[in-house]
Formats: structure tokens, C-alpha cells, sequence
């Protein structure tokens, strides 16, 4: 008697979209989806992809084994400023850490300079009298006589939230946690973050702004996510809800509630882990990932299969695309650049005249013109409708109605009116900007991280990503481009591939010649406790992986890299290994090691995951074949800017080994696919298209 497949889902709560995914066994996709996102209740949408994938599936919700959950209402609620009433309580005598931040300026001669907004101002700053060393010991113990007139203050500041960052409580966090206990005694209705939970590391501008975000989002994500488990279970879903981490792994609906701020940035992450996983079934080493929505697009670095990850990302920057402008929050997460550019991004022209695009979004309520929802302001998705490029009867499974007549109105009375051109002239301006756009943030992106976008495979998806696809390699450099399998729903069927996986660091200074390697053994298994705590609530009886990272740098440095660590307890011969690699790391980045230079390490890292399952590779190349067309459409060439016909073609239709020219359209159920005039396409084994551009004379370069 043979089992039936495991069942899953994976939903993504997009600006614009939600997208469900229903899968089988480990790879196989039985349905999939698009809704639009419903913004006053999020769950509402979810639960209508899902019942709607489950149908097509011809499955009851009782009957998925496993629910994987990313939604955007994190970032989304720290960018608008929409969360808690928040107060900050720090060591007395470090009232001003907010104010001091990094004690430069991000923009050093702008005498305009907005400065980041820190959520909480100086007036709910308070302080409370304690002190513990930096190895932990109590200097001054906490002074619980100091709560009743904290509390006072804190009851006439009305807040709902607190953010407790003492001094050093990452090695030692008794003093947060028994004020913790001491405020809920006398305002239970509070919610408490404490940095020793959310952020255990040192520097503590860094680690204060990290528990205020997670303290601003906790009270509005824990009500979500209870709402949201209770509303599956109450239709008949059985199994627990994980939610994606920013980091690229899941986590459960418990630890998301305490730790709301590794939620931020969780939809983008679910496409570095598609990206990722199709990259190394491909064999590309090298790869640029590209997923663009209705309201975002993402670029993210993967080398040798693994997304580039980072320790520290901003939130709402003064200045779009100036290090140092937003708030800083310490937290694993997948590193990637995202601007403002997606279907939804709104056109308009500035007071000096200039064609401007997003970052405000149409989102899905009401949406571009075109959608006949009310909006009245062209947007990326209008243009590439006046373009030709969207395919009216086929677009977003026939579920919506395109109207290209009011998406040419739009574009011809707030563009073409004022620039002087016709609705076509205004359409061909908006790709253009939008499309530089992203190919200037990759660019910029790989040359912060020292890397070559010309040797990259870029792998496309989204909602708009393969429309956009050849425009932005273009402009990037890069000549050969991959669209996986479902790309319309890319971050969805990424979380299916997540690994269920928490990350616990912890800063533990030492220099390396004199490490006590019995203590580091020792707070490592602690660290790993911790963080296998996580992973079994969401996987009990799951083979699990274990992965030590050492942050080093040289004496006095300000900055580390990640070193990492044998899968066991260090020895004493492991010094020099470490010392090795640390120096062969520090040369590949600075070009020189520094000889003579004492090494130490500021913190430490431990991610437990469960083990990825294998991944059968691509064969070789299938026997190429014709495309037959179902179709041609009148565009305007992104090339020449010449009106062509487009030959149209549906992608379910085409099979390994399938090939064509462009121009042309590829169109599928939740996206479609522009194969520009100096581009070709064909289907590899695995039903992923690989587009290649092609030089003057037509052939491949």
C-alpha cells in the first residue's frame, strides 16, 4: 500500500498580490494563484488563493501536511509608521543613545538633511538606575525602587509597547528580564521587547533600534498572526502555520509573535530561495536574482547556490539609497537591494519637468488604470499594457479585465499633456526610467559587494519580473537570463523550499591567541539549545543541521567577517585553522592580510536547520524544436521603438527543447514573458526558459 504524497501550501502577501501555492511531495506543483491583496484584512485573501488552489487540486484544507506563511504587513507596517506607541528604557545615563546614533552625518554637507526617524523621540526615552560590566558582572544592581515613577511616566506617555536595552545585557540579561517581569506585574496589558532576546550582540545604538522595531510591530503582528492560524483552522487546516524568517528560513507562529522583526522582508527572501534552489538544479554558480512585484523589485546576489546574507539592513531610509539614512536593525537576513519599482509604481512628472517613476504604488486598491478599479494615475503595468506587451484575454488567468483604453488615457493626460507626447511616447519613457532603474540598483548592488554582474545568470520572476527580464539585462550586462517554472508566484514556491531553521548570535569577545576554547564550547551549546528549541516546534523528529560562525576581525577594527566553523566542538588545533581562514577571507576582500596583527572575535553565531532534500540536476540538453505560435500581437519594440509583430506563445504548450526568436510573448497563467528582438528563448529539461541575447548579426554571442 502505497502513502500519499505530502500536501503543502505556501501564501505570500504581496503590496498588490497574494500569491498560493499548493505543492506535492518535495517539487511538484498542483496548483497555483494570484488574488488580489485585500489590505484591511489580509487573511481574507489568503483564505480565498487557498481555498481557490485546493479546488483546482480537487483537495479539502484538512488534507495539507504543511502551510508556509510570508506576508509584507512587517515591512510594510515599519515604512508607513503604522505600529505601537512605543517607549525606550535604557541604563541611566545613556538616555541620549538615539540621539547620538553613529555620532556622523549620512550626507555630510546636505544642511537639509532629514535626519531617520527612530520611532521613539527623546520624550519616551527613560532610564532606570543599573550597571553590568562588559563581561557581565553587576556594577550596580537594578533599582527596583525607580519602577513605580517609571511606570507613572510611562502610563501618562499612554504607550503600548517597550523596548528595554540595558548596558551589556547581552552577557548578562537579568536586569531586562526582571524589569520585564516587573512592568507586566503592574501593566499587564503591555508588550515587552528585551535586546538580550531580540538582539544579543554589542553596540547598542544598533541593538536599541532593533528592540524598538521588533517592540513597534509586536502588538499589530501578534493579533494578525493569531487571527490568521485561527481563521486556517477554523476552515479545516490541521497542521501549524511556519512562517518565513528574513534570514531565508521558517520559523513557528509562536517565535514570529515574540520576534515579529525576522518577519521583515520575509516575502523577498522566499525568491532568493527559489532563485537558489533553481541555480544549483541548473548547475549556475554564478547568478542575479530578479523578482519583481506590483509594488517592489528585489536583486539579490547567489554564489556557489547560497543567497549572499547580511547581519544589518536599514528601514525606511531619509535618503532612498543612502547607506546610513534609515534605521538600522541588526538581524540574519538575506542581503539583497529593493527599490520602489513594480507593476503598481505611479509615473508623474516632477516641477522640473523630469519623468519620474514610483516609489509610491497604485498597490492593489485601486490599482493601475488598466485593472478598471478605480485608479486614475499611470503606472509600469499601464505602460507595458499601451506597449502591447500584456496580452489582454490572457492576463492573470482571464480573472481580470484589462482595459488598454484608459491605461492610454492615463499615460496621454498625466505624461504625454505635459511632456508633449503621445500615449505610446509616455509608455516607451516610463519603461525606459523603470527598467534603468533597476539595472542601475544592480549594478550598484554588485559593486558594493565586489562582484561581476557580465559572468551572471540572471533568474527572473514575479509578477513582472519576466516581462521586464531582457530590458533591465540589457542594461546590466548581462546575456543570458532564466525564467523558472510558476515565476508569477516565485516567493511562494520558494517558502516550500525554506528549510524549517532559527539562527541565535551572541557577542562573546576574546582575542584569538588567548581563547578559552572550553567556554566558547560551552556558550556554543547553549546557543544551539536555543536555537534547536525553535526548529523542533516546527519540525519535531527532522534530521537536523548545525552551522558555527565566528565573526573576526583585526584588533580594533570596527568591522568583522564570518569565518565559518567546524559542524563540532572546537580544540585547541583549531586556532590556527581559524586564523587561516580569517586572513585568506580578509585578502580576498582588502587584497593584503596584516601581518603581525592580533586577531579577536566580537560574536558568535549558531543556525540550526532541517537538511535540504536533494536536488536532481538538469540532464542534458533535449533535442531542439520548433515553437509553435498561438497567436501575434502588435508591439512597440523595446529595441527599436518600432511597431512589430509579436509572436505569442503559451507556455504550457512548449517542451524541452522548444526554441524561438524574439520578438515575442510568452504568456502563462500569472505572468508573461518578453523575449526581446536581440534575445532567443529556449526550454531546458526542466521546463525552465533560458533566454540569450544575441548580437547584431542575430547570432549568440
Amino acid at each position: 500500500m502505497t502513502s500519499k504524497p505530502r500536501l503543502r501550501v505556501a501564501v505570500d502577501i504581496g503590496g498588490t498580490f497574494t500569491d498560493s501555492v499548493l505543492m506535492s511531495g518535495d517539487a511538484t506543483v498542483l496548483a497555483t494563484n494570484k488574488t488580489l491583496t485585500t489590505h484591511e484584512s489580509p487573511a481574507a485573501g489568503a483564505m480565498t488563493g487557498v481555498k481557490m488552489a485546493c479546488d483546482q487540486a480537487g483537495i479539502a484544507l484538512s488534507d495539507v501536511s504543511g502551510f508556509v506563511h510570508g506576508t509584507t504587513l512587517a515591512t510594510n507596517a515599519l515604512i508607513e509608521r503604522r505600529g505601537a506607541r512605543v517607549a525606550g528604557i535604557t541604563t541611566e545615563g545613556f538616555r541620549d543613545i538615539l540621539e547620538i546614533a553613529y555620532e556622523r552625518r549620512y550626507s555630510q554637507y546636505d544642511i537639509n538633511i532629514d535626519k531617520p526617524d527612530l520611532i521613539v523621540p527623546r520624550s519616551r526615552c527613560f532610564t532606570v538606575p543599573e550597571r553590568v560590566s562588559v563581561k557581565g558582572d553587576v556594577l550596580i544592581p537594578l533599582d527596583e525602587s525607580a519602577i513605580n515613577s517609571l511606570v507613572a511616566s510611562l502610563q501618562a506617555e499612554k504607550v503600548d509597547a517597550i523596548a528595554i536595552c540595558f548596558l551589556h545585557a547581552y552577557v548578562n540579561p537579568k536586569h531586562e528580564q526582571r524589569l520585564r517581569e516587573l512592568l507586566l506585574d503592574r501593566m499587564p496589558d503591555l508588550s515587552v521587547s528585551i535586546s538580550s532576546e531580540v538582539s544579543p550582540e554589542a553596540r547598542e545604538f544598533d541593538r536599541l533600534c532593533t528592540t524598538i522595531a521588533n517592540a513597534y510591530i509586536a502588538p499589530l503582528m501578534s493579533k494578525y498572526l493569531a487571527e490568521f492560524g485561527t481563521a486556517f483552522q477554523a476552515e479545516g487546516l490541521t497542521c501549524p502555520v511556519l512562517m518565513m524568517t528574513a534570514g531565508g528560513g521558517m520559523t513557528t507562529l509562536e517565535t514570529a509573535r515574540r520576534f515579529p522583526i525576522r518577519l521583515v522582508e520575509s516575502g523577498p527572501a522566499g525568491g532568493a530561495i527559489l532563485a537558489a534552489h533553481v541555480a544549483r538544479q541548473c548547475g549556475e554558480g554564478s547568478v542575479l536574482s530578479f523578482d519583481m512585484g506590483g509594488t517592489t523589485a528585489k536583486l539579490c546576489l547567489i554564489d556557489n547556490y547560497q543567497p549572499q546574507t547580511s547581519r544589518q539592513f536599514e528601514v525606511s531610509r531619509a535618503a532612498r539609497f543612502i547607506k546610513g539614512s534609515g534605521m538600522p536593525v541588526r538581524i540574519p537576513v538575506v542581503d539583497m537591494i529593493e527599490i520602489g519599482a513594480g507593476g503598481g509604481s505611479i509615473a508623474a512628472v516632477d516641477r522640473l519637468g523630469r519623468l519620474t517613476v514610483g516609489p509610491e504604488s497604485a498597490g492593489s486598491e485601486p490599482g493601475p488604470a488598466a485593472f478598471g478599479r478605480g485608479g486614475t494615475y499611470p503606472t509600469v503595468t499601464d505602460s507595458d499594457v499601451a506597449l502591447g506587451y500584456i496580452e489582454p484575454a490572457r492576463f492573470a488567468e482571464g480573472r481580470l479585465h484589462v482595459d488598454v483604453d484608459a491605461a492610454n488615457a492615463v499615460l496621454a493626460e498625466h505624461l504625454g499633456a505635459v511632456l508633449g507626447l503621445d500615449a505610446t511616447g509616455s509608455a516607451q519613457g516610463v519603461s525606459d526610467i523603470v527598467d534603468e532603474s533597476m539595472a542601475s540598483a544592480a549594478r550598484m548592488h554588485a559593486v558594493e559587494s565586489g562582484k561581476d554582474l557580465g559572468i551572471r545568470t540572471m533568474i527572473a520572476f514575479g509578477g513582472n519580473g519576466p516581462l521586464h527580464a531582457t530590458r533591465v539585462a540589457r542594461r546590466s550586462g548581462v546575456s543570458r537570463i532564466l525564467i523558472p517554472n510558476n515565476p508569477g508566484v516565485g516567493s511562494a514556491v520558494g517558502f516550500l523550499f525554506a528549510p524549517v531553521s532559527f539562527e541565535v548570535v551572541r557577542s562573546f569577545y576574546t582575542l584569538l591567541k588567548t581563547m578559552d576554547v572550553a567556554a566558547i564550547n560551552t556558550m556554543f551549546d547553549s546557543l544551539i539549545d536555543e536555537a534547536a528549541s525553535v526548529v523542533r516546534a516546527g519540525a519535531p523528529a527532522a534530521p537536523l543541521t548545525y552551522e558555527r560562525t565566528a565573526f573576526m576581525r583585526y584588533h580594533g577594527q570596527g568591522h568583522e567577517i564570518e569565518i565559518a566553523l567546524p559542524d563540532r566542538a572546537l580544540e585547541d588545533g583549531d586556532l590556527t585553522t581559524m586564523q587561516d581562514a580569517f586572513e585568506v577571507n580578509y585578502k580576498r576582500q582588502f587584497a593584503r592580510a596584516v601581518p603581525g596583527m592580533d586577531i579577536e572575535i566580537l560574536n558568535w553565531s549558531v543556525r540550526v536547520s532541517t537538511k535540504k532534500p536533494n536536488i536532481d540536476t538538469t540532464p542534458e540538453r533535449p533535442e531542439k524544436v520548433a515553437a509553435v505560435a498561438v497567436g501575434v500581437r502588435r508591439i512597440i519594440c523595446d529595441v527599436s521603438g518600432k511597431v512589430l509583430d509579436a509572436a505569442v506563445f503559451w507556455r504550457p504548450d512548449l517542451t524541452p527543447g522548444t526554441t524561438l526568436a524574439g520578438p515575442a510573448l510568452i504568456a502563462e497563467a500569472q505572468t508573461t514573458t518578453l523575449v526581446s528582438a536581440d534575445f532567443s528563448a529556449t526550454v531546458d529539461a526542466a521546463g525552465n526558459l533560458v533566454l540569450t541575447h544575441m548580437d547584431a548579426e542575430g547570432t549568440q554571442p
